[in-house]
């Protein structure tokens, strides 16, 4: 944003020769803050998805994106997506009929995680989407297209009474690859669109329609993230991912424009302010979303994080990829997870079976792991799995390296469950997911209102970290233009709620 001044003269640049007083701030015609908030991100993206801000508070898995967490964006203005992974359909279901009528005509999304060891609750939980009429998912930790993905975007579609598609299903997809990008920027492979149209699903004309779209709007370059990520800097991954963007866009001519969003890290005005200045179309927060009261978190979760700085992350391995060896990065400050998963994964990479666990290692499970022994933690898992998916125990009773891996990634799995819940005699095992980001913020929100965990609102938080956007815009667009700034112009300090709402409000200038 290039700013004009009252006095002096403007060249075709923008750039202006000032003949008032450099000291002279009130005579100098600038946008006020205001202004610059409201002008953040893409005008597109926030008349598509009827918000007011072009703030996103991503899904985290297991409902610690939760509903009061989507309401509370809803609300105010901004977009929330519900954490769906790890959850069963019922449970996912539930939260949306809650959702549906709690803000219904309101914004707000769900998660659909890819899925590759349990391909069948992804086909159900997508195929429930479209029943229910939910019109927007943040797909997430996809590594290639799959046909529930696929089978959503292209629901419905039609012309209009202009000859216009019209998809009334959106897509929101957070990827870290450009390969991955590229699949989602591309309308859908001919071969998937052939399999809905030979069971019935698609007609041969809406197949033709829906080779026109792009099977994603909108994608989410996902940096250095909590949870699923591959640790990519923003710096170099959203500038590689909005030229990809113009690439496909002059390659399919799309009707409606291609865009981009930043996610990973962001947890700062200023850090904010550089996402929006490289050209992301909105932002997506994470970690610091897990933190505020809102979260389908624990009270103790909440107080870790707020302690938790730069440094206090690992990566582990991932209970939905285990066999894959997917990591995710996780809070290591607190907890002694992200050491037990790595010791789970070096045994199964060193092992054929459980029974083949030397027996040094095999005590050590027992009692700090499982607190049960192998025998007694594999009848559990067993019993876990044939309410969700039999088709693992028939494997497993068949195969003894996927036996282990079903017992290891028990333990990963209640991790997460146990820091939910804040079971106390589980601290030391909690697996919470956390980012870099996390650490940024507290040292932002140190000695402020914000540093409490009681006072972490998610709306507060998000308005906080837009205006404060917007103040650093506007600072360094001034200070571009060589106009002496006073502190609280360069300030982005956290707002106490009711005056946050005062200056959000007040009319642009």
């Amino acid at each position: 944003m290039m700013l004009e001044l009252a006095t002096g003269t403007t060249t075709t640049t923008g750039a202006a020769t000032r003949s008032a007083p450099a000291d002279a701030a009130a005579e100098l015609a600038v946008p006020s803050v205001a202004r610059v908030l409201a002008g953040l991100g893409d005008a597109s993206f926030k008349r598509d998805h009827g918000l007011r801000y072009a703030y996103v508070a991503g899904a985290m898995a297991n409902g610690i994106a939760s509903v009061e967490l989507v309401e509370a964006m809803a609300r105010g203005g901004m977009l929330g997506f519900f954490g769906a992974a790890g959850l069963s359909k019922d449970r996912v279901e539930a939260a949306l009929n809650r959702l549906q009528t709690e803000i219904a005509g309101q914004p707000f999304g769900v998660n659909l995680i890819h899925s590759p060891n349990e391909s069948s609750l992804e086909d159900a939980v997508a195929r429930m989407f479209i029943q229910r009429g939910l019109r927007l998912i943040e797909a997430s930790a996809y590594l290639r297209l799959t046909l529930p993905v696929v089978r959503f975007r292209v629901a419905g579609i039609h012309r209009d009474a202009a000859g216009r598609i019209i998809a009334p299903n959106r897509i929101v997809a957070k990827v870290s690859r450009v390969e991955v990008a590229t699949q989602f920027f591309s309308p859908p492979p001919a071969e998937m669109l052939n399999e809905l149209v030979r069971t019935g699903e698609l007609t041969a004309e809406q197949a033709t329609l829906a080779a026109q779209i792009p099977v994603a709007q909108d994608v989410t370059a996902e940096a250095d993230s909590a949870g699923h990520t591959d640790n990519r800097p923003l710096v170099t991954l959203l500038p590689t991912l909005l030229a990809l963007r113009d690439r496909l866009q002059a390659q399919f001519n799309y009707t409606e424009p291609l865009r981009v969003g930043a996610a990973g890290g962001l947890s700062t005005p200023s850090g904010l302010a550089a996402a929006f200045a490289m050209g992301a179309a909105y932002v997506v927060t994470g970690s610091v979303n897990q933190a505020c009261v809102e979260s389908g978190s624990s009270d103790v979760v909440r107080k870790m994080l707020a302690q938790a700085e730069q440094a206090d992350t690992a990566m582990a391995p991932a209970a939905d990829m285990f066999e894959m060896g997917v990591k995710l990065q996780v809070l290591k400050r607190g907890t002694m997870f992200p050491m037990r998963a790595a010791k789970l994964w070096e045994l199964f990479r060193a092992y054929p079976s459980l029974d083949a666990i030397p027996e040094t290692d095999r005590a050590q499970l027992e009692k700090q792991f499982f607190r049960a022994t192998l025998a007694e933690t594999w009848a559990s898992t067993r019993d876990f799995w044939l309410q969700r998916d039999s088709a693992h125990v028939e494997r497993a009773e068949r195969d003894a390296k996927h036996k282990m891996a079903l017992v290891f990634r028990s333990y990963l799995g209640l991790s997460s469950r146990w820091a939910n819940a804040g079971e106390p005699s589980r601290v030391m095992d909690y697996q919470v997911w956390c980012g870099p980001a996390m650490g940024a913020f507290n040292e932002w929100t140190r000695g402020t209102f914000l540093a409490a965990p009681e006072y972490r609102r998610a709306e507060t938080v998000a308005l906080n970290l837009l205006y404060g956007a917007a103040q650093h815009l506007r600072a360094v667009a001034l200070r571009l233009q060589a106009i002496p700034l006073s502190p609280p112009d360069t300030l982005c300090a956290p707002i106490e709620p009711e005056r946050l709402h005062e200056l959000v409000n007040a009319k642009p200038v």
